[in-house]
């Protein structure tokens, strides 16, 4: 009666022992060389060429944060200037743009940087000289607006930061001229009446939007001479 209890493995045959199995030099080469390969494709990122992306995180508090100084300036700003409005006449405004004050009404009440300096001195028409033969400038504006003649007294005020403030103190007798409106080779306005000429600030004769050709109304000294003369009015020739 054939044993029953026979081991499954008695019918595998022999089994190799792997410790002691030779092994055939080529195949140590082969594999050696596989498992280099391995590793440079490995190294290489699969052969896929590497792109660095650099991306700028910003949390959502800080934009919220960002976005509330911004309003909070711009609700300042505005009040700023709501506080501000109806503060200064917009002569005043156009008299600071350009550093210099026609009006001493307005005053500078924010106090001054330095001395107040007063001086007094004759127009000539153009500037003011003061008693040292030096030139003060005076703005066209002013001097238009003001119809100041040649020879009449000013007073000059300058503030501790710089700013010029005049006064008409002492006008001298004046004479009423009609003329025609002139222009010369080099752009200077003159006014023409009984074989003299007058020259005439271009301010005067752009306010009243004068030409060539124009009547011309303008005030001159009563007695003596002058070179320059104050445009009183214009009458436009096309009207």
């Amino acid at each position: 009666m054939p044993n029953q209890n026979k081991n499954s493995g008695d019918d595998l045959g022999p089994v190799a022992d792997l410790d002691q199995a030779p092994i055939n030099p080529s195949e140590l080469d082969d594999a050696e060389a596989q498992s280099t390969e391995v590793k440079e494709y490995l190294g290489s990122n699969g052969g896929k060429t590497e792109t660095k992306e650099e991306t700028v995180m910003i949390a959502k508090s800080k934009i919220a944060l960002a976005k509330k100084l911004l309003n909070n300036v711009k609700e300042n700003s505005e009040r700023l200037l709501e506080l501000l409005a109806g503060s200064l006449k917009p002569e005043d405004e156009a008299a600071i743009s350009i550093g210099q004050l026609s009006d001493e009404s307005f005053q500078n009440e924010e106090g001054s940087l330095g001395e107040q300096r007063t001086i007094e001195g004759v127009f000539d028409g153009e500037n003011m000289i003061g008693p040292d033969g030096k030139q003060y400038s005076v703005p066209a504006n002013y001097a238009s607006k003001s119809k100041l003649v040649e020879g009449d007294i000013l007073k000059l005020t300058i503030t501790g930061n710089g700013t010029f403030v005049y006064k008409q103190i002492g006008p001298i007798e004046r004479a009423r001229v009609v003329g025609v409106l002139e222009r010369s080779a080099t752009g200077e306005y003159l006014a023409l009446a009984d074989g003299k000429r007058w020259r005439l600030l271009t301010a005067s004769v752009t306010y009243y939007k004068g030409d060539q050709g124009d009547e011309v109304v303008v005030l001159v000294p009563k007695n003596g001479e002058s070179k320059w003369a104050a445009v009183e009015n214009i009458v436009r020739a096309n009207q």
